[in-house]
C-alpha cells in the first residue's frame, strides 16, 4: 500500500518533513502526523506530512509484516515487498526543498541517561528526542543537538507529570552503531539533511503521546519560521476530542456519507454497487475500506469501525436533492447530507424517488409526508452506539440513489472549547 504525501503552506525551498507511521504499532506518532495534516492551518511556510508510511503495517497493528521498515535505508534487496516504498521515501528525503526532517515514534518506557530502573534507563526509548550526532556540515540547522535542546526544554515546559520527561538522546550512529546505521534519520544525514526523532512513551495513553508529540512539532515549526493556527485547543483533552471525532467517509461520489464516531460494528443492507467495488473518500489519511470474506471493513489507523455488510444494487447516476421539513422547517438536502434533528423530521413527497427510513415501521405504503420522531424509529437500526442517527434511503425504481442521514440532537456529545 503506498503512502500519502501532504503538502501545506506555500512552495519553499526549505520544508519541513514529517513522517508518521514507519512503524504500525506506534499510533502516537502516525496519529500526531494525520492531526497535523488535518487540522493544522499554514500560514506561512512550507510544511511536507506523510502520516501513513507503512499503511500495511498499521493496518496490521505490526511493527513490520515484512521486517522493520526503519531498518532498510542502508542496503535493501530489490526482492524486498517494500523496495519500491523505500525509494520512494528516499526521493523524499533528497529533495532540493526538504532542509528538516522529523521522524515520530512511539518508545518503550522513558529514555534516561543512567540506569535507575528496567523502565527508566539508556536502553528505553520513550520521551526523547534522537539525533545521531550533535553537528551536520550543513547550512541550515546543522546544530542538530542545539535543536533538540529547544524541542526537549519546550516540551518540558508543558509537562503532564514529571516523570514525562524529555531527554536528548544522542546515539553517536557514525561511531559504530550498526543498527542505526539502516535507519531514516541516519539516511538523511548522510545525504547532508538535518534530520531528528521524536519519541512519546509506549507507556502513555495515546492521547498524550500524540500531546507531545504536537508539542515537538509545533517547535520545530517554530524554529524553522513556520506559522500556523489550528483548530483545537493543545490539551490532553483536546488531542483526544480530534483524535476520535469529527472524521467522515465519503461513497460513491458523495451519494453517502457517513461519520466514523461511535459506529456500530456492524451496519447491514449497506447498498455496495453490483460490480462489488467500493469508492470512498476520507477527511483523514489514516481512513481506508477493505475488503474482508464478503464484508467491508472501515479502519481508522489500526482501529477496526465497522463492517458493511452489502446489499449489491445498482446506482442511479444522479446527483440530486430531496425536500425535508426538519422540526417544521422545509429545505433542500442533497444526497450525503448529515442532519441535525431536535424534535423530528419529514420526508417530502416525490414522484422520482421511493423512501426508505431505516427502522421505521409504518403501514402507510409509503415512508415521505409522516412526521417521525425518534421514538417512532426502532433504536437498534441506528448507524451509532447511542441511537441517535439513521439512514433515510432513496431508490428510483430498483435503483439506489442516495443516502441521508438525520442525527437527533438530544444526545451530541458537545465539543471542547477552541483556544
Amino acid at each position: 500500500m503506498d503512502f500519502d504525501v501532504i503538502k501545506k503552506g506555500q512552495d519553499s525551498n526549505d520544508t519541513l518533513l514529517v513522517f508518521g507511521g514507519i512503524q504500525g504499532d506506534e499510533p502516537g506518532g502516525f496519529l500526531s502526523a494525520s492531526i497535523l495534516a488535518t487540522h493544522y492551518k499554514i500560514k506561512k511556510g512550507s510544511l511536507w506530512i506523510v502520516p501513513n508510511l507503512n499503511f500495511y503495517s498499521i493496518i496490521k497493528r505490526s511493527r513490520g509484516p515484512y521486517g522493520d521498515m526503519n531498518r532498510k535505508f542502508k542496503s535493501l534487496s530489490k526482492k524486498d515487498p517494500e523496495y519500491p516504498l523505500i525509494q520512494k521515501v528516499k526521493t523524499l528525503i533528497t529533495d532540493k526543498n526538504v532542509t528538516l526532517i522529523v521522524n515520530l515514534h512511539d518508545g518503550s518506557g522513558y529514555f534516561r541517561p543512567k540506569t535507575i530502573d528496567k523502565k527508566h534507563s539508556p536502553y528505553t526509548w520513550g520521551q526523547c528526542s534522537v539525533i545521531d550526532q550533535s553537528e551536520l556540515n550543513t547550512s541550515k540547522y546543522g546544530h542538530l543537538g542545539k535543536i533538540a535542546k529547544s524541542v526537549v526544554d519546550h516540551i518540558n515546559a508543558h509537562l503532564l507529570k514529571e516523570e514525562d520527561k524529555y531527554h536528548i538522546h544522542n546515539t553517536h550512529t557514525a561511531k559504530g552503531d550498526k543498527e542505526m546505521e539502516k535507519t531514516l534519520s541516519y539516511f538523511a544525514v548522510l545525504n547532508n539533511k538535518a534530520a531528528l526523532a521524536n519519541e512519546a512513551s509506549k507507556e502513555l495513553p495515546t492521547y498524550q503521546r500524540v500531546y507531545y508529540h504536537l508539542l515537538a512539532l509545533e517547535k520545530y515549526m517554530q524554529i524553522m519560521n513556520i506559522e500556523y493556527s489550528r483548530d483545537f485547543k493543545l490539551t490532553p483533552a483536546g488531542v483526544k476530542y480530534v483524535i476520535n471525532n469529527g472524521i467522515f467517509i465519503s461513497l460513491y461520489n458523495n451519494k453517502i456519507t457517513l461519520p466514523l464516531t461511535n459506529l456500530r460494528n456492524d451496519l447491514y443492507y449497506f447498498p455496495i454497487t453490483k460490480d462489488k467495488k467500493i469508492k470512498f473518500q476520507a477527511t483523514n489519511p489514516l481512513v481506508t475500506i477493505l475488503q474482508k470474506k464478503g464484508k467491508y471493513l472501515i479502519q481508522y489507523g489500526n482501529r477496526k469501525l465497522t463492517f458493511l455488510h452489502p446489499e449489491y444494487i445498482n446506482y442511479d447516476d444522479s446527483n440530486d436533492s430531496v425536500k425535508i421539513a426538519i422540526d417544521g422547517n422545509v429545505s433542500q438536502y442533497p444526497f450525503g447530507s448529515i442532519i441535525d434533528v431536535k424534535d423530528n423530521f419529514l420526508v417530502k413527497d416525490s414522484k422520482k424517488y421511493r423512501v426508505n427510513v431505516i427502522g421505521f415501521v409504518t403501514k402507510n405504503k409509503k415512508e415521505t409526508d409522516i412526521k417521525i420522531k425518534k421514538s417512532n424509529i426502532i433504536k437498534r437500526f441506528s448507524i451509532d452506539k447511542k441511537g441517535t442517527t439513521f439512514r433515510i434511503e432513496f431508490y428510483n425504481k430498483k435503483k439506489f440513489s442516495g443516502m441521508i442521514l438525520v442525527r437527533f440532537l438530544n444526545q451530541k456529545t458537545p465539543k471542547p472549547k477552541s483556544k
